[in-house]
């Protein structure tokens, strides 16, 4: 069963934390974690920022822990101006994954007075050596509730169930894996070429549910790249078909269709409730769109391109090169931005290749086969690869395999024509700022005025017209 509850942390914060409630002396330690919301009906507590409680100023026993009264009021001070919930934290130095009853009387003792001063809904966590944690959060009426789920998205993405499974992490590949994934939902963006391939891979896969958001319609001319298409689905909505394509393996409720441009307040909010994004579009805004929610959501993303530039030969174009691209982007590090894979300058030129095509027309020309103008290229057995590559990412993040660290993979690129593979490490990027990280439902809508709630409404025309 998919959990209903989830708190989600950055792999900086964990780390942060666990220095501070482990510092190596075996006593008990204090923080505070102010976390932001995201929609429902599935409850997303996204951890905006921590306070740490000095060790000095509690009574620390390696059973026991006291801390002051003052570091709460300070925490309900700096949560109130965005209505922030407040998850107390200690740890455990003995290993005891669990709430004692000790626990349970200062929660009694301490939730009601937060309740009087910010809001009915906060909680607790606790956390032992090894990383793992435990949270529970409560509500007016007092009953402790497990968050199903922590989540920290780091270079490899950790999941710590309430119910203690999958302590022994499963092998890749294998059946505890796939009963893992099954609780897991993905969203992918962009339904076409490649990303009816990553659908495909995902129900197979196993996931428990698949939000896919596609404004676009089958067309006859890109029959020959989007997977489970048929002629006599011309003119039906991408997701439609391929949502009817998984019920008939997978059955009802597996499948989640947006029929939108994913710039839409809907549609953000639809991703936005997923455990990882996987992007398929070919344009900057729809990438752009993507790397907003994943930050503002604390979501990792998986984001791939694929291209084939051209060059000019003797007897006319000739392949430069094959070339694919893949992204892990975790809430926290660089993000697409970051990395070059869109700029303030070429998302101006996006829009303007759609408001003022004659101005532009040299854009005409970089679809897949760049300098080419193909109406439905075969670029199929590309789009396989770069899919399943996408998908292999994915795989290695949750359940690792590879026998190096993640870390080195932040960015995957295949040059087939010159036969190279090449990683990067997050290492390579500058990480910038981030205005909208852990921003949660805070409006404007993942920092976009045209997604806030009075405007929404609005937005009627497809504007990110390209997936992959």
């Amino acid at each position: 069963m998919m959990p209903s509850s989830t708190l989600v942390l950055t792999k900086d914060q964990h780390e942060q934390l666990h220095r501070h409630l482990f510092p190596g002396d075996g006593l008990e330690a204090a923080a505070i974690l102010l976390c932001a919301q995201g929609p429902g009906p599935r409850r997303r507590l996204l951890v905006r920022s921590t306070m740490l409680v000095a060790h000095a100023d509690c009574i620390r026993e390696a059973d026991f822990l006291r801390w002051p009264g003052m570091a709460i009021e300070n925490a309900i001070d700096a949560a109130s101006a965005d209505d922030l919930c407040l998850i107390l934290l200690h740890s455990h130095p003995g290993g005891y994954l669990a709430f004692s009853q000790q626990d349970n009387r200062s929660d009694q003792a301490t939730i009601p007075a937060i309740f009087q001063a910010l809001g009915s809904l906060h909680g607790t966590a606790i956390m032992v050596p090894s990383g793992e944690m435990r949270a529970r959060i409560y509500a007016a009426d007092m009953r402790a509730r497990d968050v199903e789920l922590v989540q920290v998205a780091a270079d490899d993405i950790y999941l710590y169930w309430a119910d203690g499974a999958f302590r022994d992490r499963p092998m890749a590949f294998g059946a505890q894996a796939r009963s893992e994934l099954n609780r897991l939902s993905v969203a992918v963006i962009g339904a076409s070429g490649t990303g009816s391939i990553v659908i495909e891979q995902a129900a197979r896969l196993g996931f428990g549910r698949i939000t896919m958001v596609d404004f676009d319609e089958v067309e006859t001319k890109n029959l020959n790249r989007i997977l489970n298409s048929r002629s006599k689905d011309v003119g039906v909505s991408k997701v439609k078909v391929l949502s009817e394509a998984i019920e008939a393996y997978r059955g009802k409720d597996v499948a989640v269709t947006i029929p939108t441009t994913i710039l839409n307040r809907d549609a953000v909010l639809a991703v936005s409730q997923a455990d990882v994004i996987l992007c398929c579009v070919d344009t900057k805004e729809g990438r752009q769109i993507a790397d907003l929610i994943a930050s503002a959501f604390l979501i990792p993303l998986f984001d791939v391109g694929v291209s084939v530039p051209t060059r000019q030969a003797p007897n006319g174009v000739a392949i430069l090169d094959v070339y694919a691209r893949i992204d892990y982007i975790r809430p926290g590090g660089p993000t697409l931005r970051d990395r070059g894979v869109y700029s303030h300058a070429s998302l101006r030129a996006e829009s303007l290749k759609r408001s003022a095509p004659l101005q532009y027309q040299q854009e005409l020309l970089d679809g897949y086969i760049k300098g080419v103008p193909e109406e439905a290229p075969s670029v199929i057995s590309l789009n396989m690869r770069a899919a399943s590559d996408l998908m292999l990412e994915l795989i290695a993040r949750i359940h690792p395999f590879r026998h190096y660290s993640n870390s080195e993979c932040a960015r995957r690129e295949l040059r087939l024509g010159a036969g190279e593979e090449e990683f990067f490490s997050e290492n390579t990027f500058t990480l910038g700022d981030n205005f909208v990280l852990a921003r949660g439902l805070q409006e404007p809508l993942i920092g976009l005025p045209s997604l806030s709630e009075p405007f929404a409404a609005k937005l009627t025309e497809p504007t990110c017209s390209g997936n992959l």
